[in-house]
């Protein structure tokens, strides 16, 4: 809930703008973020928080063996992959599609592509949010530098990732990259 606020307050501001000008916005906001979470005595500061207890979800199911924690990460990879799908083929990801693809369009159709484009914010923040608290409980422990990447600059339809335009293409290459650092 916390990066969902924290997306609805960046995203607010950074939307205003659009290439270049969008990208330093978020570039330096998510900077101000991170020095302030880094200097904050709550957050543990360059430490940050150590031993950070698995618990149980809902008081129903027990946290503490790998083996459950492994199934509930599993089960909410799935639960968001089928979410960001389901967004995806909606009517809200088609306008996301055009405004994408032709911003003036999307504007001329009536679209209000602020709030479309917030709207987008918010859900991956919420959704880097998700990961990141998964990964501390995974860890049990968070440091300042340890958060998972999130670029908050958006990408560009003409980059190399964005011209595939695929589910699995982030999966395998999450895969690679943990595969490799282990």
């Amino acid at each position: 809930m916390v990066s969902a606020v924290l997306g609805l307050a960046i995203g607010a501001l950074a939307i205003r703008r659009h290439g270049i000008y969008f990208a330093m916005i978020t570039l330096a906001l998510a900077q101000l973020v991170y020095f302030v979470c880094l200097e904050a005595p709550f957050t543990g500061g360059e430490n940050g928080l150590q031993g950070v207890p698995r618990g149980s979800l809902l008081g129903v199911l027990p946290l503490r063996s790998d083996l459950a924690m492994y199934y509930l990460v599993l089960a909410m990879f799935f639960a968001v992959f089928v979410f960001i799908r389901r967004v995806v083929y909606s009517p809200f990801g088609q306008v996301l599609k055009a405004i994408r693809d032709n911003e003036s369009r999307a504007i001329s159709l009536g679209y209000d592509i602020s709030r479309y484009k917030l709207v987008a914010f918010v859900l991956s923040a919420a959704l880097a949010g998700l990961a990141g608290s998964l990964k501390a409980l995974v860890a049990g422990l968070r440091d300042a530098f340890g958060c998972p990447a999130v670029d908050l600059r958006g990408g560009h339809p003409d980059d190399a990732a964005g011209r595939h335009r695929t589910f699995f293409g982030p999966i395998v290459g999450a895969a690679v990259v943990v595969t490799l650092q282990q």
